[in-house]
């Protein structure tokens, strides 16, 4: 019985093409020898089903070193604008209730958030090349296989790899998937998929506690640790509310092509000025709340210089319970709390707390001993598994048609977080890291 053991359909299937080429091996006659093309030759390495996995893997790792490495002259050309910027505005202004909202709420809130546009952009410039070399489609052919023993269709590959860019889009294309159990767990294990919004976060903490030799590689991992997840939550999904077969997975590999620059760059662009659109509307009314509850009472604070007194740090200092077992403070309480409107927000509101400009921010955190490289990534796994955006979460609504399933994602990714970030603690304490 054990031949039968995979899916009925994908073996009717494998059966119906096999029939189909002897027909045509009888109907179709070549002359000469048959010409082998690029696409041949390139799909014997990337389709190989041994090493077809760990090439994918290898081009993720490329494509976040790439991001890393490449946006870095830019991310410093960033920071030194808005540090003249910031210098300019205490210096031409007498009012200093009038310099801190400029100078920290909107320069430091704000600038803490456009440094990192750089590396985004890096990034999907990366996933444009390789999607537009025809490559992506056999990334998914390839996990196929993988993705369907643990539960998961082929065809919500595509959606998941959308989700490094956004989890909204991600989730708007599982509406390809014929079968609706397919397509509700690849709507609820989404958010899951590391999107752009959280990599701020990534580069700030991995820049600092790692530093930049080995942030990218810090990085790599924590995108491959929501991979996992996906699969596992994937898995748990299929043997408990959504039992079934899985449908079969078709699909049409296109030939290679050569990347065009303009292509790749007008995707990216494309895709790039969401998150503008984002820091320009969100996170910039965010950035200003965050500065608004850490200067007043103003008395209290002495003018914002007194942060302790501020209504930010009661918040803080009422949540830190729960994450001093983390190694967390009050001030990662409240980053992790604003960072519910939109992951970007993590940073600035760090930017904002700490008063420093966006070069020295990673100094900051390490300086006033916030983080150290354990509680930094098990921090950086806590962000990639806790609470969806907003966004996000009214997409769920609108897909589903449901307010439960929302509340499904927003209470189970919580109690994921600090189960995941608990074991990274705990482990790594066994392992003697502090």
């Amino acid at each position: 019985m054990s031949e039968f053991a995979e899916d009925l359909s994908v073996i009717l299937a494998q059966k119906r093409y096999e029939r189909i080429s002897e027909i045509m091996g009888l109907a179709v006659k070549k002359e000469g020898e048959s010409v082998r093309t690029y696409t041949d030759m390139l799909d014997r390495v990337f389709l190989n089903r041994y090493l077809g996995i760990p090439i994918f893997l290898t081009f993720l790792w490329v494509m976040f070193q790439f991001s890393f490495t490449v946006s870095e002259p830019f991310v410093v050309l960033i920071e030194k604008t808005f540090e003249i910027l910031g210098s300019f505005v205490e210096q031409s202004i007498a009012d200093p209730y009038l310099v801190s909202f400029v100078s920290t709420g909107i320069i430091g809130g704000l600038g803490s958030v456009l440094v990192f546009v750089p590396p985004i952009f890096a990034l999907f410039l990366a996933l444009s090349i390789l999607e537009d070399s025809g490559y992506m489609a056999r990334a998914a052919f390839v996990m196929d296989r993988f993705m369907y023993r643990l539960g998961l269709h082929g065809r919500s590959f595509i959606p998941l790899m959308i989700g490094f860019g956004c989890n909204v889009p991600a989730i708007m294309a599982a509406r390809s998937m014929d079968s609706e159990k397919d397509r509700m767990i690849t709507i609820l294990v989404s958010p899951l998929m590391s999107c752009s919004a959280r990599l701020p976060v990534y580069v700030l903490i991995a820049g600092a506690v790692f530093g930049s030799a080995h942030a990218g590689t810090a990085i790599f991992f924590i995108y491959a640790l929501g991979i996992v997840l996906v699969i596992l939550v994937a898995q748990l999904l299929r043997k408990t509310l959504f039992k079934g077969e899985q449908s079969p997975f078709v699909l049409e590999l296109p030939t290679y092509a050569m990347p065009k620059a303009g292509s790749a760059l007008l995707h990216m662009w494309m895709r790039g000025k969401m998150f503008l659109k984002k820091a320009g509307t969100i996170i910039f009314g965010a950035a200003i709340l965050v500065w608004f509850l850490s200067v007043h009472p103003w008395e209290a604070t002495a003018g914002g210089q007194l942060i302790a007194e501020s209504y930010i740090a009661w918040m803080g200092h009422a949540l830190e319970p729960l994450f001093k077992p983390f190694g967390w403070d009050w001030m990662t309480a409240v980053a992790l709390l604003f960072g519910i409107v939109a992951k970007e927000v993590v940073v600035g509101t760090y930017g904002v707390l700490l008063g420093v400009d966006e070069g020295t921010l990673g100094e900051s955190l390490v300086a006033n001993g916030m983080f150290t490289p354990l509680t930094g990534f098990a921090f950086m796994a806590f962000v990639l598994v806790y609470v969806p955006c907003f966004a996000v979460l009214a997409t769920i609504v609108r897909e589903t048609n449901s307010f439960r399933w929302p509340a499904f994602v927003l209470v189970f990714q919580v109690a994921l977080a600090f189960l995941v970030s608990g074991v990274i603690i705990v482990l790594g304490r066994l392992m003697g890291m502090s």
